[in-house]
């Protein structure tokens, strides 16, 4: 039977080309590359989702805010929340009712505040995924001061269920685990530099990774070298914000 939730469709792909890459990320400001291939991408998931399950304490239904420009982490984050059967939203009007928030360096000083009431993730961003050089407010986990320490698997106690929500759009409605695979399949490899974490930007991960693809992400790309990056990277599709 075809997978109907993300870890199904997630371990379908690892099983038939487990050492294919799926994530690759451009900073066209800082000069930084990264590529994981899917087994990575999914270990990276896993520790993740371990991270919201066992040391944060989310369970199936809960909601995350994640507030992160186009990054490699973004897909990660992404693929961890839909593990536990969790729904993301972008929407700063949610902000009171998030279970967990996850931001970049930039969204330290506005969510810091929030982490009395819920956990709050800090993602430095920084190359390799090093750790925040500076102290962060009290109670904002640095995700990667911690992340690296948790198990190389993943179960979920309460696994997700093909209708639970997994993206809530803006002022619309949910998209659930059954809905993101009924993304149309894109067996290339693309280019974009449009953020995944966005209600236009979810097709960019799901598109290749279920369609046997991968994408290249490019933050701050340089207006002259997009043609040399999708030679150079063999894209056989782009798409630009």
């Amino acid at each position: 039977m075809p997978a109907s939730t993300f870890p199904d469709a997630l371990a379908e792909q690892l099983r038939a080309d487990p050492g294919r890459p799926v994530v690759t990320f451009y900073d066209d400001a800082t000069g930084e590359r990264i590529e994981l291939s899917l087994t990575t991408y999914a270990n990276w998931v896993a520790k993740t989702a371990g991270l919201l399950q066992d040391e944060l304490g989310l369970e199936r239904g809960g909601l995350v805010l994640l507030d992160l420009p186009t990054h490699w982490l973004g897909p990660v984050w992404l693929g961890a929340a839909w593990a536990m059967g969790l729904t993301v939203t972008t929407d700063h009007d949610r902000r009171t009712d998030a279970d967990v928030v996850v931001c970049g360096p930039d969204g330290v000083a506005t969510y810091g505040e929030d982490a009395g009431r819920a956990p709050v993730v800090a993602l430095s961003l920084r190359p390799l995924g090093a750790p925040f050089a500076e102290a962060l407010p009290p109670g904002v986990v640095d995700y990667s001061a911690v992340v690296l320490g948790q198990p190389d698997a993943f179960a979920a106690y309460d696994p997700p269920q093909p209708g639970d929500a997994a993206w809530q759009e803006a002022g619309g409605a949910a998209r659930t685990q059954e809905d993101l695979l009924a993304t149309d399949r894109l067996p290339g490899r693309l280019l974009t530099d449009v953020n995944p974490c966005a209600d236009a930007g979810l097709d960019t991960l799901l598109g290749p990774l279920l369609g046997g693809g991968g994408t290249v992400w490019v933050r701050n790309p340089v207006a002259d070298g997009w043609d040399r990056r999708a030679e150079a990277e063999r894209a056989t599709a782009t798409r630009r914000a």
